[in-house]
Formats: C-alpha cells, structure tokens, sequence
C-alpha cells in the first residue's frame, strides 16, 4: 500500500504560491515600460501626423498665399479643415489619441503653430503637447506644465 507523499505527482500549494508571486513581480516590474512604450509609440505618430499637417499647411499656402483660413469655419486658430483634425489621422476619429490644432496665428498670416494636445485618459494622457512651428522648429512639453521651456525644443528631448 502506498502512503501518502511517496512517489506523488503535481506542485505543492507553496510552490504554486511561489510561481504566482514571481509572476506578480515580473508584471509589476514590466507594466509600466509597457505602457511607456505605447505612449512612446503614440508620441511618435502624432509627431508623423503634425508634419503631414505643416504640409497641408504649405498646400493651402500655395493655393491661396497665406495660411489665414485653414481652420474650421474658414477661421485662423481651432480645428483645421486642411486635415485630421485628431492623431493617428489614419485611423477613426473614436481611436485618436491626440488633438490637433492650429494654435496660433500672425497677423499677417504668413507664420503658425501647430499642436497635438494628448487626449484625456488616453495612453499618452499626461506626457505634454507636441508642437510644430512654421519655421521648422519643433518643441515638446515633457514636463507637462503648459508652456515650452528652453530645453524642450525637440521631439526627442
């Protein structure tokens, strides 16, 4: 007769226990670079729609010699009509992770910013807009306090 224990097949409840707290800190240790790197990855085509939205730009400046009325309702700041007016363009407006705009505007209509603002509890929710000027600079605000700082004009800061 066998006894319990002797030549028996299977885990211990310990050694299950053990596997699952492993398993806890791996997830706990790779969950956030995970979520960085999707935010990373949606950086970076909002960044990719921004310049196919400076090129719309210089279409609607060749046609018309200015960039005055690209925004909606023939406006100069706001929502664009040239393009998108949500990032990754490609994709429906319900799946956008950033906003984008016209943000400002000279006088004389011959100079823009562009922005892309993260979308409210999306994944990039929090890490700073993106911005593109007209002269070809380009700033991030990765500290996220709502102006550019010196130090932050790059997209890969």
């Amino acid at each position: 007769m066998k006894q319990i224990g002797q030549n028996s097949k299977g885990f211990t409840l310990i050694e299950l226990m053990i596997v699952v707290a492993i398993i806890g800190i791996i997830s706990a240790i790779a969950y956030p670079s995970y979520q960085g790197i999707i935010a990373s990855s949606a950086r970076s085509t909002a960044q990719a729609d921004l310049m196919s939205f400076a090129t719309a730009m210089e279409r609607h400046n060749a046609s018309s010699y200015t960039y005055k009325g690209a925004a909606a309702g023939g406006a100069n700041t706001g929502k664009p009509t040239i393009f998108a007016q949500h990032s990754p363009s490609s994709e429906p407006a319900t799946s956008k992770k950033y906003d984008l705009i016209i943000e400002t505007m000279s006088a004389n209509g011959l100079t823009y910013r562009l922005k892309a603002t993260p979308t409210s509890g999306g994944v990039a929710d929090g890490t700073g807009a993106i911005y593109y000027f007209s002269d070809g600079r380009k700033a991030w605000d990765e500290n996220n306090n709502g102006s550019i700082d010196s130090d932050e004009y790059c997209w890969s800061c």
